[in-house]
């Protein structure tokens, strides 16, 4: 353990950072580099419609202008899906989202067989969803082609369809025969309702209207918060088909509740914190690893921009660690959801105290400036009052204009962790070896913590050691670091680590060897000295050596305890191994080139003298098979031999053992049945000629 001493303490510095409450930051770049990366389009278009349009809605929302040119396979996927009678509704559907982006050239003829056909369904709707793609569809023709009727003559009949299907804590159900309730079908419901509402021909019973807000209030009275002030909605339907996670559940609930604001006059009951709540939810995700949670969340993001209702702002820091040394300004910026300009208001800070004691406070009631150029709120320096620490600042914003409050969403006062750091000083850093009768200094040495080191000493066990240092803060104040440990390792790496506390201004351990003779198992010699002083807010934490002490102990009993085996270091054993130098057989000696050739000569010879033979005496064809089979069979034969020669010659020159017996096992099992028959045809001829 103490061997990762060190990178124990780079972990918790960094731990200690990141622990802080959630800071929340809207839209930046990193979104707009990581959208370009989750819709990279394959062969210059996506798997679906869907796809493509959550990719055109994600870049068009961010402002990314250099994207993949998906438009021309698009746009035939667009025209093929809404001039087809099969597609499903979800597909006509995303080819009018894809086209409400890419104006691609669709006639009046397909936009009207389409609006034709969807109000045929919407007719005979049943389910939810079929009401929610027709309706969708309808208003995304009225944007497109204002010559296609596409209004609703009983707008009231199908309102009440879908009402039918929700329950009374304001969730919905997907069809009549599903008694399940469901809230990411609400949001769906909500949607298909606000359609409803722009696509009516005439006037909505204003009853209805009262009665569906009212059922968004109860929607909004079962939302769930974090710690952190976020609120989303969760999917009670664990078990259903049609189960949603949090953010596709959040995201439709937000789709559908701002659509139907924006359709409707008068106001909706939901608090300006809850969508404030919710905007931090979703922000809160940081980047999603996949396009689909993406794309939900900066549409919905988008949606609570421009929602009618409530526009949150949210305050976020640059910078949430300060450093006294650096003399580092505060600075809040206050923006919407999407990064852009909030409305002229004043950032104040309300108070600011050390975490875990908020009864007192090093702050209270400072308004910042403003620079319009920056568009950020700073406070030129920081109090004397503030010194290193981990704070809580609460921060207010006060908007100018009145009318204002009634658009945007604030949330109060918002807390924001901040850590203050600066370089320490160290002084009055000492090691000495004392006595243990009366403690009087044997040998004494001053050190330079902020430097090198290299005190050498010397003890016995009847001696002490004591190790004394002062910390103060820019402020003059003294600090008391969250690490401070002193280890002493010896010359067979076996290591010590000692906790090094405070008394009053004074940083103090001593080690009485007598009490540690144990402990060090007895161990005599060479023992190196490391201080290890670190904090969250010490800029210049150390791990630095001290020295060395030669230690004389006495000699270890029998049944003194041992030291433990030594760890192995994971590098020795997982690490690159040593290069291993082969010794190779050195090759024996060749005769010469002459003798050599002389010799092949001689084995080649019974072979000429067998062609020459061969050639003398001449070939005997008479017992040959003539038939068409027995020829074949004879033939084949034949070749197999000269193959089998071919094959040792191979061997002789490239082939290996391996591959020229694996060879030989098939051309010993062709020949054994090619030979087979035509040596039964031979033996068969020769049996007829002799009872003939």
């Amino acid at each position: 353990m103490a061997r990762n001493l060190g990178g124990f303490l780079v972990l918790f510095l960094a731990i200690s950072i990141c622990e802080a409450a959630s800071i929340f930051q809207p839209i930046s770049d990193s979104h707009r580099s990581a959208a370009l990366e989750l819709f990279s389009p394959a062969d210059g278009s996506f798997g679906s419609l869907e796809e493509t349009y959550e990719a055109l809605r994600t870049f068009e929302i961010l402002g990314i202008k250099k994207r993949p040119d998906i438009s021309t396979a698009s746009c035939q996927s667009v025209s093929e899906t809404l001039g087809s009678s099969t597609s499903s509704l979800k597909d006509v559907f995303h080819a009018l989202k894809v086209n409400n982006i890419l104006k691609c050239k669709v006639n009046d003829e397909t936009f009207q067989g389409v609006a034709k056909r969807l109000k045929a369904v919407l007719n005979d709707a049943s389910s939810l969803l079929d009401f929610y793609y027709s309706i969708g569809s309808l208003v995304l023709i009225k944007d497109q082609n204002s010559e296609v009727d596409v209004l609703l003559h009983d707008a009231d009949g199908v309102f009440r369809s879908i009402k039918a299907l929700s329950q009374s804590d304001g969730r919905w159900r997907y069809s009549s025969n599903n008694p399940e309730s469901s809230t990411y079908a609400a949001g769906l419901a909500l949607e298909a309702l606000a359609g409803t509402v722009s696509l009516a021909s005439s006037e909505i019973d204003q009853s209805l209207i009262v009665t569906l807000k009212n059922d968004i209030v109860k929607l909004f009275d079962s939302i769930e918060k974090y710690d952190d002030g976020s609120f989303y909605f969760d999917e009670k339907l664990v078990d259903a088909r049609e189960h949603q996670g949090t953010l596709s559940t959040t995201s439709s609930v937000v789709r559908g509740f701002t659509a139907f604001a924006s359709v409707t006059s008068g106001s909706i009951n939901v608090s300006g914190d809850k969508i404030l709540g919710l905007a931090k939810f979703f922000l809160g995700i940081g980047i999603p690893g996949n396009s689909k949670d993406f794309f939900n969340q900066i549409d919905s993001l988008a949606c609570l921009e421009s929602n009618r209702v409530s526009v949150p702002l949210i305050l976020s820091l640059p910078a949430t660690v300060l450093s006294l040394t650096k003399k580092d300004q505060l600075k809040v910026k206050v923006n919407t959801v999407l990064g852009s300009s909030a409305p002229p208001l004043t950032v104040k800070l309300v108070r600011a105290f050390i975490s875990g004691t908020k009864d007192s406070s090093v702050i209270e009631s400072l308004e910042l400036k403003f620079d319009p150029e920056t568009a950020v709120h700073f406070l030129d320096v920081l109090p004397k009052s503030v010194d290193v620490g981990n704070y809580k600042f609460v921060f207010e914003i006060v908007l100018h204009d009145s009318e204002d409050k009634n658009v945007y969403a604030t949330g109060g006062q918002t807390q924001v962790p901040v850590f203050v750091t600066g370089l320490i000083k160290i002084d009055n850093a000492e090691i000495a070896v004392l006595d243990s009768d009366h403690d009087s200094v044997e040998t004494q040495k001053k050190l330079d913590l902020a430097g090198e080191n290299a005190v050498s000493l010397s003890a016995n066990h009847l001696q002490k050691l004591r190790l004394s240092f002062r910390l103060a803060t820019p402020r003059g104040n003294i600090f008391k670091p969250h690490q401070a440990f002193l280890k002493l390792r010896h010359e067979t790496k076996v290591e010590h680590i000692f906790v090094v506390g405070n008394s009053g201004k004074q940083f103090e351990i001593i080690l009485d060897f007598l009490g540690l003779v144990e402990k060090f198992f007895y161990l005599s010699g060479r023992y190196d000295i490391e201080l290890t002083v670190g904090d969250a807010v010490m800029e210049n934490s150390f791990l630095r050596a001290v020295g060395h002490v030669e230690l004389d102990l006495p000699e270890a009993p029998e049944k003194a305890p041992r030291p433990p085996p030594l760890a192995v270091d994971p590098s020795s054993r997982y690490g690159p191994k040593a290069e291993i130098t082969h010794i190779f057989r050195a090759p024996e000696k060749c005769p010469p080139q002459e003798l050599a050739l002389a010799f092949l000569g001689l084995t080649l010879l019974p072979l000429v003298g067998f062609l020459i033979g061969l050639l003398r005496i001449g070939v005997n064809l008479k017992n040959f098979p003539t038939s068409a089979v027995p020829a074949t069979f004879a033939l084949l034969f034949h070749l197999g031999i000269a193959a089998v020669l071919l094959l040792y010659v191979l061997f002789w020159w490239k082939l290996d053992l391996f591959i020229t017996l694996k060879t030989l096992c098939f051309l010993g099992t062709f020949l054994m049945f090619v030979g087979h028959r035509i040596l039964s045809h031979l033996a068969s001829t020769s049996a007829k000629l002799k009872s003939a």
